[in-house]
């Protein structure tokens, strides 16, 4: 058995909170193999990432956090497949702020591990952008999956409603930066680093917070 595989999709639309919106591009993952798969943060349109998944069975639609443009097809692609949308319980704020009249279908916790094609991907809950913003850390495949937590060149914006800089810093610092430095970093937007990659500048994000 090969195991599973990571297979990237661009999707775009819109950012929207505190009273603004934003032209983005989200990075959508699925890792699974032939058979099943699960998705990692449902963005803008369930139709390209049902096209993309094909006939194979999708597991759970998981959110790193539930900014709009992270969660906005969530439901649209579990009515369709019927996978459960997970969701770390301290982002239900944000969640509704978007799907006022849908909950998810199961929470995330950390330390908690989904395991799809023979692989597990651990859940880090990894608070500051979102209070409930999570990693997944897939250590077979070498990858964590960081949502907007951590970019190439720094940590995600916490300049708006429900996130906080030092708290950011510390998820960064004591859960991402723990990990093998080879590790691969599959971002919410833009372009994958590594961990050893962004560890040397922790000082640097930490003095230009201030």
């Amino acid at each position: 058995m090969a195991g599973a595989r990571v297979e990237h999709l661009v999707t775009s639309g819109t950012f929207a909170l505190d009273g603004g919106t934003w032209d983005v591009d989200n990075n959508v993952w699925i890792v699974g193999d032939d058979s099943e798969a699960v998705v990692i943060d449902a963005a803008h349109d369930a139709d390209a990432i049902a096209a993309a998944l094909g006939g194979r069975t999708l597991r759970a639609v998981i959110s790193t956090h539930a900014h709009n443009d992270h969660v906005g097809a969530a439901p649209a692609l579990a009515e369709r497949t019927g996978a459960p949308v997970l969701l770390h319980p301290d982002d239900l704020p944000l969640w509704r702020l978007t799907h006022p009249d849908r909950e998810p279908d199961g929470e995330l916790a950390d330390g908690q591990v989904l395991t799809v094609a023979g692989t597990e991907l651990t859940v880090l809950h990894t608070p500051g952008h979102a209070p409930g913003a999570v990693c997944l850390y897939a250590p077979a495949l070498g990858t964590v999956f960081t949502g907007d937590t951590l970019f190439q060149g720094g940590p995600g914006a916490t300049g708006r409603s429900f996130s906080d800089f030092p708290t950011i810093i510390a998820s960064i610092r004591d859960r991402l930066l723990a990990l093998p430095p080879g590790t691969v970093v599959r971002t919410g937007h833009g372009e994958s680093t590594t961990i050893g990659a962004e560890a040397p500048h922790l000082a640097d994000w930490i003095d230009r917070g201030h």
